[in-house]
């Protein structure tokens, strides 16, 4: 069974950088396409980012855009997912998943599973 476990949140200024951490054990998750979602409290999940197996796509939600940036080593079985010039409005829970199915665009939750815990991010202003 796998699992994924975010790290890195936490309490940063506006227009300051956090990095996010997935780590992935269990399964192979290094032939996924792995994601970035997010939930504000009282909003529903939205996508954020997303990375192809072999990182020769990239996927961003617009508002992130320019800002955000994906990554992964499947080396060592992680995403990442870089956040600078933070906004309040990007305070919201983290989460990474996979992508286990390919009915809906790689921007629908539906299509993901594995869910981590997710990792609180909260940004000041």
């Amino acid at each position: 069974q796998g699992q994924l476990v975010e790290s890195g949140g936490g309490l940063v200024q506006a227009g300051g950088s956090l990095r996010l951490s997935c780590a992935a054990s269990g399964r192979t998750f290094s032939t996924d396409v792995m994601g970035w979602f997010r939930q504000a409290t009282g909003k529903d999940r939205e996508f954020v980012a997303a990375i192809t197996w072999n990182a020769d796509r990239l996927y961003y939600a617009d508002r992130v855009q320019g800002r955000f940036t994906i990554s992964r080593d499947n080396s060592k079985n992680m995403v990442y997912l870089q956040m600078d010039s933070l906004q309040p409005e990007d305070t919201a829970v983290y989460y990474c998943a996979a992508r286990v199915s390919q009915i809906a665009s790689i921007t629908q939750s539906m299509v993901y599973a594995y869910w981590g815990q997710g990792t609180q991010v909260t940004v000041s202003s």
